[in-house]
C-alpha cells in the first residue's frame, strides 16, 4: 500500500510540475493556501540541475522565504543540501522567472522569522516537534 501511495504521490508531483511549468506558475500556483515555486538547484555531486517543487508560506515582494522541513523527517531535504553548496538558484512562481541567491538564516533572525512562519503556516511548529534537527529557514532574495 504504501508503495501505491508513493507512485501515486510522484505522478501527481510530476503532473503538477509539468503545469506549473508550462503556465509559469499561472495554474497550480498555490497549494494548502501557500506560493508554489518551482526551485531550480544544481546538484551538489551531480552537478546537473534539479528541480524541486515547493511551498513558501512567506512571500513579500521578490523575496521568498522557503522552509526545510521535509514534513518533519529526521533529514534534511536534498534540495537544500545542493541550495548549501551553491547558493545561485532559480526560481518560478506566478509567472516570474528570478534568479535568486539562497542565505540560510541562523540565530536571532531565523528565529524571528520563524515565529512569523509558523504564525501563518502552524503545521511547521509541529513539523518541528517530530524531529530533534533544527528545521532551517531560507530566504531568496533576487541576484
Amino acid at each position: 500500500m504504501a508503495r501505491r501511495i508513493k507512485r501515486a504521490y510522484k505522478a501527481l508531483n510530476f503532473v503538477h510540475e509539468k503545469l506549473f511549468t508550462v503556465t509559469r506558475g499561472r495554474v497550480g500556483g498555490t497549494a494548502a493556501g501557500m506560493t508554489v515555486v518551482r526551485l531550480t538547484t544544481v546538484g551538489r555531486k551531480s552537478g546537473e540541475e534539479r528541480v524541486s517543487m515547493l511551498t513558501s508560506p512567506l512571500v513579500e515582494g521578490d523575496t521568498i522565504v522557503l522552509v526545510a522541513s521535509f514534513r518533519g523527517g529526521p533529514n534534511h531535504p536534498a534540495w537544500y543540501h545542493n541550495l548549501k553548496a551553491q547558493p545561485e538558484v532559480h526560481a518560478m512562481r506566478r509567472g516570474r522567472d528570478l534568479q535568486m541567491t539562497a542565505e540560510i538564516l541562523s540565530g536571532e533572525r531565523r528565529d524571528q522569522l520563524w515565529n512569523r512562519v509558523v504564525a501563518l503556516e502552524p503545521r511547521y511548529s509541529e513539523y518541528q516537534r517530530r524531529t530533534p534537527r533544527e528545521i532551517p529557514l531560507i530566504v531568496l532574495t533576487p541576484s
